[in-house]
């Protein structure tokens, strides 16, 4: 795989297309000047990895828009060392964004085939400290909790209650809802054992969060 000045100079310019719209974070934006994006792309979309815009990828996924990666992860406030569960590796992107923020990263995905090639495609770039696992998003990943953080990359109706339990008293998760296509982000705050907070921030669309797990 090559990343050249060309690609360097595109990731720059699309960290400056995401300051326009409101991105701040400075940890947050360097991720994304430093990582090849077009590398989880098959080469022959690769024009489109630095345009902001959502795009195909196996299983029925998406790689996400880049804003929508970089709004998420800023609003995950991530610090060094925070052990962070995403739900729905896909492509491997915002998993690989997290981890170049320094956070200890587990992630998984229900699809197996898209899990088999991502778990092998990461450790061929550089990124195998990222743990990453084949299961059910909803059920979260419990002998591992608990977690600082929680992102949820796919759709959901409602909250599941096995990630709410896996959240550290004092973490948050960032997680899509709605009952239509868009759907409301949401940070979620474990004040206590049984007390939660909610913010609201703007309506995203996602490929909708199911569960189970998928084997084609």
């Amino acid at each position: 795989m090559q990343d050249s000045y060309r690609h360097k100079g595109l990731r720059l310019n699309l960290v400056k297309v995401l300051e326009k719209k409101g991105i701040r974070d400075r940890a947050v934006l360097k991720a994304i000047e430093y990582i090849p994006r077009h590398y989880f792309l098959d080469k022959a979309f690769e024009e489109w990895a630095y345009r902001d815009v959502a795009f195909p990828i196996d299983s029925g996924q998406t790689i996400s828009q880049p804003y929508t990666v970089a709004r998420q992860t800023e609003l995950l406030e991530v610090k060094s060392g925070d052990k962070i569960l995403e739900i729905g590796t896909g492509s491997g992107y915002q998993a690989c964004v997290l981890h170049f923020m320094k956070a200890k990263v587990y992630t998984i995905e229900r699809q197996e085939n898209l899990f088999l090639k991502t778990y092998n495609f990461l450790r061929n770039i550089g990124f195998s400290g990222i743990r990453t696992l084949y299961g059910d998003g909803y059920k979260g990943l419990p002998r591992f909790a608990p977690f600082d953080k929680i992102i949820v990359t796919a759709g959901a109706d409602s909250v599941p209650d096995a990630l709410l339990a896996q959240l550290k008293i004092g973490g948050w998760m960032v997680i899509p809802v709605g009952n239509d296509e868009n759907k409301t982000m949401l940070k979620i705050k474990r004040l206590s054992e049984n007390q939660f907070s909610r913010e609201s921030f703007g309506n995203y669309k996602f490929v909708p969060f199911l569960q189970g797990t998928a084997s084609n």
